[in-house]
């Protein structure tokens, strides 16, 4: 299996991405294919495929942010089972965080990524993939070492039609220590830097922004 960079809408690899990402995600978290042609020409945002015998069956989106010393996981597709393909994008993508962490005179402090909670979103098939089910995603994470942060979570959709997207939970795998809380004035930066994308934000992504910003840290949690 190959573990290939995509940097350019054209490639015919994005294609096939794009495509495995619409059998999977719903429609509001998926971008729209002309939009993608910044963020994958953009050298901090990191974009891999799992190439099999010519065919996609899987990828991650994920970037690192030197001024904060954390990563963020935009998203990991797993196409089908029995290949090995989960296991293979992380250690991957682990391989490369350490070497950016590194060359950035650091080990990485932790990685965010968002994760539905199948307890309150039951009706996401996800292309009928087993491993991508919610419930078996929360336990590989759980597995990996992330925690759930512990406050009410919505994000903006990616339609940019400035909807709140409810149903998720914000997680944080810590690298560097194991903590059991997670100070707010990095979640809230690494927020508003990650959304600055989509101008369209709903008020209820304000609110729990300005919610975190009265605290200190943010308890992390089990799933």
């Amino acid at each position: 299996m190959e573990f290939t960079r995509i940097t350019n809408i054209n490639d015919p690899l994005f294609k096939q991405m794009h495509e495995l990402m619409q059998n999977v995600f719903p429609p509001e978290e998926v971008l729209e294919f002309d939009l993608w042609k910044e963020p994958l020409e953009d050298p901090g945002i990191r974009v891999f495929v799992a190439v099999h015998e010519g065919k996609v069956v899987g990828a991650t989106e994920y970037r690192y942010y030197e001024d904060f010393n954390v990563a963020m996981t935009d998203f990991t597709i797993i196409g089908q089972a029995g290949l090995g393909i989960g296991p293979f994008l992380a250690n991957k993508r682990a391989e490369d965080l350490t070497e950016l962490a590194s060359a950035n005179g650091k080990k990485l402090k932790g990685m965010f990524a968002e994760i539905y909670d199948p307890y309150r979103v039951d009706h996401y098939e996800f292309g009928g993939v087993k491993p991508m089910d919610p419930y078996v995603r929360r336990e590989v994470l759980s597995h990996l070492g992330y925690k759930r942060l512990n406050f009410p979570y919505v994000h903006p959709s990616w339609n940019n039609d400035g909807e709140a997207v409810e149903g998720l939970d914000l997680s944080f795998l810590p690298m560097d220590s194991n903590p059991d809380q997670l100070e707010t004035d990095l979640i809230v930066k690494f927020l508003k830097r990650y959304y600055s994308v989509l101008p369209n934000k709903p008020e209820a992504w304000y609110e729990m922004v300005e919610a975190l910003e009265a605290k200190e840290t943010v308890e992390l949690r089990p799933f």
